[in-house]
């Protein structure tokens, strides 16, 4: 891996806390990244596409999002700095991703291709225990969002995304926002008007 040697201590602590990990695996496994840096509203992966990398985000805002048969788009996640991203169950599953993924700011990443993920597992137990992790976090916050845009109503989700998540109301478009909670922008502007921050 060639970066900075904070973006690689900071990444290699992130998989360190994440899930134990022998440093010559980890040394191992890091080699399979490289940098990536994108500008804005640049597509990381395309609906439809397979996804072929997974991500760790070091800097930016990015947004998966789902484009209806009308073209409406309906957005599914975000993700930001110190964390994985890409479309999960396509690059797990090697299947066509349900969900496009773009840049919404500049972004940097370090980022491994499929392939070289899935035979690094292979060879190394602890590397298939990180990956069941971070699969399994991910699994937790899906379900959790699930939940809670079928059981709560649009001022109780708008309530709960300032309270668990301030800053994406400074970093991220109110449509986008919106989207992800499931309400029109209208809807979402209201709610900004009538609720204290």
């Amino acid at each position: 891996m060639k970066d900075s040697a904070s973006d690689l201590a900071l990444f290699r602590a992130y998989i360190e806390r994440l899930s134990p990990i022998s440093q010559p695996t980890l040394d191992q496994f890091l080699e399979l990244w490289s940098p990536l840096s994108l500008g804005r509203k640049k597509l990381l992966t395309r609906q439809g596409e397979t996804e072929r990398y997974v991500y760790f985000v070091l800097e930016g805002l990015q947004r998966a999002f789902h484009t209806d048969d009308s073209g409406r788009e309906h957005t599914v996640i975000f993700s930001y700095p110190h964390s994985f991203s890409g479309v999960a169950d396509s690059f797990l599953l090697d299947t066509p991703a349900q969900f496009s993924l773009e840049t919404l700011s500049r972004s940097r990443f370090f980022r491994a291709p499929r392939q070289a993920v899935f035979r690094c597992a292979d060879d190394f137990p602890e590397v298939q225990k990180l990956l069941l992790k971070a699969t399994s976090m991910a699994l937790q916050g899906s379900l959790f969002r699930q939940i809670e845009l079928m059981s709560c109503g649009a001022e109780e989700k708008f309530r709960r995304l300032i309270s668990r998540s301030p800053h994406m109301l400074h970093l991220c478009p109110q449509k986008y926002l919106a989207s992800y909670l499931g309400m029109d922008a209208t809807t979402f502007s209201k709610l900004m008007g009538k609720i204290e921050l």
